[in-house]
């Protein structure tokens, strides 16, 4: 079956597994998003499922998008394009440029990277825009995370699967741990917890980079442009819940906690993480249980992919 198919149809269900681990008598499980069969899988390629559409009924010829060097967002559009035969374009800041596997495979897929200072970006995306316009092509800008409404809808969709996992197990999650990047798939979890009014657990978005205020306000901003005219009705403040205090400096950084996190996950799980999104969010997870005192739940950790990643850390010994 030709994998562009994959986008085609409802993606596969991603399994939901129970963990070993212990902490405050909790019970803890997993839902394995790095296993969608695309690109090394990962939340992206749900989001990229849901921009696929658009691109392809957009008759564009050009996908451009934004994203650090080490951007599971840009490795998954990046081969996308390069599956429907289309030319892409990935702006990124040159600050940090170092080449990781994911900077790699982006260029393997044939993708053009251009780089240029952080602030600069919003305007070297227009000035790209307007250039290959002038040229004759179409193209479709894609923001970087897969920020927008269809990155968000992809997660209402994945909310309401686990929702569906859970009557067929007979369990129920009382708390879902992710982290929070840009933004889309805590925006998309809420907004699928606000839409089935369901108020029975909490959904705790760990940010990787972002400080409090900032984050907070970028994912609420996503669920109100999803909801549009339902959001006054709908939302509901205590339900957002965006924890800066495990992000070690910010984007990229890593302890010594939570490198052993991502040994201990390895040799008595099998389950890969990486030390920029999900290894760290994993690790803040059982900080704030601790810190808040959560004994006898049961847990769900979504992990959102990020294989690529766990090699570079390899690399660095």
């Amino acid at each position: 079956m030709n994998q562009l198919a994959l986008f085609e149809q409802p993606l596969p269900v991603t399994p939901v597994t129970p963990l070993r681990m212990k902490c405050g008598q909790n019970q803890f499980w997993i839902k394995r998003d790095d296993l969608l069969p695309f690109s090394f899988g990962g939340n992206k390629v749900r989001k990229a499922a849901e921009f696929y559409k658009e691109i392809k009924d957009s008759g564009a010829d050009v996908v451009m998008t934004y994203g650090s060097n080490s951007s599971n967002h840009c490795r998954i559009i990046a081969n996308m394009a390069a599956a429907m035969g289309l030319q892409c374009h990935v702006i990124s800041p040159e600050e940090n440029r170092e080449i990781l596997y994911n900077t790699r495979m982006v260029t393997q897929f044939g993708a053009v990277i251009e780089t240029c200072p952080v602030t600069e970006v919003a305007q070297t995306i227009e000035n790209r825009k307007a250039h290959f316009i002038k040229e004759g092509k179409k193209p479709y800008f894609i923001t970087g995370g897969g920020h927008g409404n269809p990155g968000t809808h992809s997660y209402v969709r994945a909310y309401h699967e686990i929702c569906e996992q859970e009557a067929q197990m007979g369990v129920h999650f009382d708390y879902i741990f992710h982290a929070s990047g840009t933004g889309a798939t805590q925006a998309g979890l809420v907004c699928g917890q606000l839409l089935a009014q369901d108020l029975s657990r909490r959904i705790i978005g760990i940010s990787i980079a972002r400080e409090m205020a900032r984050g907070r306000e970028v994912v609420r901003e996503s669920i109100e442009a999803y909801l549009g005219a339902a959001y006054e009705k709908l939302y509901r403040e205590e339900l957002l819940i965006f924890d800066d205090a495990y992000r070690c400096g910010g984007y990229g950084k890593h302890t010594r906690e939570i490198l052993d996190v991502i040994d201990s996950m390895m040799c008595s799980e099998g389950i890969p993480m990486d030390t920029t999104y999900v290894g760290k969010a994993f690790w803040g997870m059982s900080q704030y249980i601790a810190s808040h005192g959560i004994g006898g739940k049961t847990i769900l950790f979504l992990h959102t992919g990020g294989a690529p990643l766990f090699f570079d850390r390899l690399d660095k010994g």
